[in-house]
């Protein structure tokens, strides 16, 4: 009952983040305002769960399931109301930084309660019910969002979300109960400082690259970028010296564990590939609505829904290398096949590649990760979970601004060349291509990597005690 009712919270919280992508163009022109104050709302989210994730394992020891469960859901719900009833861009800001403040403490709550209440020959299984959730939400967002902005207003996707949002909390309230043992943990004001500074700068700097508001020479990504290093790096060597750190990088030195984040990191870039690269295609150079961009993104969400707790048995039963291995090798031959689409592609044949896609990512994301925590002492899941969400969400936005980059300057290097050619499509169109195919062609190289990494996985060995002897420095 604990787990089912944070997995219906994280649903809603996932559902919301990725409805709005598809309604943007409607909510600019009802609330006045560009495309480039309009990217706040995307990029302000990112900014606040990439600034809050790593102060979740602080939070975990020191608060009880229950509170910051309730506490969660209730921000997501504050910030939903205040984003249905805004009248200008300002309140419409300031519901989507509470509903991610929200978002960003459900997800690694979820995975700690999963890690201190399930037995780890369970894991698995538990760990793909969770995957359901995190993988059919996005993959149905950008359909019903579709659906919703062609026949009634952008309020709507927020409105219809409070109902269930206030049950959860309901039933939260009534039958939650406290899983994880709390601690007294004292906080470290500067390494909040440093990691607010270097997780923020990052997120924002290659958001801003990444959305293409600014090239890689604008100073809107140079400063926050180069702001951000200073203080991740000088963030990293606290944590080695605090006896208490924010954030227990000592994580890495457990084998599984390193590796894991590593093909875990590159598979988020090359998801973030096919859901930004795809829509961009099919409207830009085949002319097909917002809606159909969404449901071509569909099957592959609901088939990653029904695989997950597949693999989680799977997993169960056989570890995570196996899976990884086949899963990146599907993955790495779908983005070779992207590579390749053309305008004659059929709208069929492009919904089937998607849906490899994610057959592909589904087969290892959560294995990896589950494989991952395992290796860890139960002292650091808290930490162990922080440390994957947050570069989850620092690879993706560095992946989409590299892709998009990449995307960018192929496509201006092939107008260059083709300038004065006669050719039986318009240029533009046909740069976007070329640009769409370096682009999945880097996508198609880091897969490769991933893949050649996941030969060394092993399967996990619990550290029992270990863990107190590494944390205690």
């Amino acid at each position: 009952m604990v787990v089912l009712v944070m997995i219906l919270g994280v649903f809603v919280a996932i559902l919301n983040e990725t409805l709005l992508n598809v309604a943007l163009s409607k909510i600019m022109a009802d609330i006045g305002i560009l495309p480039s104050t309009a990217q706040w709302l995307t990029t302000g989210y990112l900014l606040v769960i990439g600034v809050l994730i790593p102060v979740t394992a602080f939070l975990i020891q020191k608060f009880t399931t229950r509170t910051l469960f309730l506490t969660a859901m209730s921000l997501f719900t504050l910030g939903t109301l205040a984003a249905a009833v805004s009248s200008g861009f300002g309140m419409l800001l300031l519901g989507r930084m509470l509903q991610a403040s929200g978002t960003g403490l459900l997800f690694p709550l979820l995975t700690n309660v999963v890690l201190a209440t399930v037995p780890l020959e369970k894991r698995g299984s538990a760990m793909g019910t969770i995957g359901i959730v995190i993988t059919f939400a996005p993959a149905i967002g950008p359909t019903l969002s579709g659906i919703i902005v062609e026949h009634f207003s952008w309020r709507v996707l927020f409105y219809s979300v409070i109902p269930i949002a206030l049950a959860v909390i309901a039933i939260a309230y009534l039958k939650l109960k406290n899983v994880t043992e709390t601690r007294n943990p004292k906080i470290d004001v500067l390494s909040l400082l440093l990691s607010t500074c270097g997780f923020g700068g990052i997120v924002y700097g290659f958001s801003s690259a990444g959305e293409g508001h600014g090239g890689w020479s604008s100073s809107a990504v140079l400063i926050p970028v180069i702001i951000g290093a200073v203080a991740l790096g000088l963030f990293v060597w606290r944590q080695l010296t605090l006896a208490e750190p924010l954030l227990d990088l000592r994580t890495f030195k457990f084998n599984v564990f390193r590796l894991s984040t590593l093909i875990m990191m590159i598979v988020m870039m090359a998801m973030f590939s096919a859901m930004m690269l795809l829509p961009i295609f099919l409207q830009g150079a085949l002319g097909y609505s917002p809606l159909q961009a969404g449901l071509v993104m569909l099957p592959g969400g609901v088939l990653m829904g029904i695989m997950s707790p597949i693999t989680g048995r799977l997993f169960d039963k056989f570890g995570a290398k196996w899976l990884a291995v086949v899963g990146l090798a599907l993955i790495a031959n779908t983005l070779w096949q992207f590579s390749s689409i053309s305008l004659s592609t059929p709208y069929a044949m492009i919904m089937i590649l998607n849906t490899l896609l994610m057959l592909g990512i589904s087969m290892l994301m959560m294995p990896v990760m589950t494989n991952a925590l395992n290796e860890l002492p139960p002292r650091l899941y808290p930490h162990g979970t922080a440390i994957i969400s947050t570069l989850q969400q620092v690879s993706g936005a560095v992946g989409t601004a590299l892709l998009v980059t990449v995307m960018t300057n192929g496509s201006k290097h092939f107008l260059e060349s083709a300038a004065g050619t006669k050719a039986d499509a318009p240029l533009p169109i046909l740069a976007m291509m070329a640009g769409m195919k370096s682009a999945f062609l880097l996508a198609f190289g880091l897969v490769v990597a991933a893949w050649i990494v996941s030969f060394f996985l092993k399967r996990a060995q619990p550290s029992g005690g270990g863990g107190e002897r590494v944390s205690a420095h």
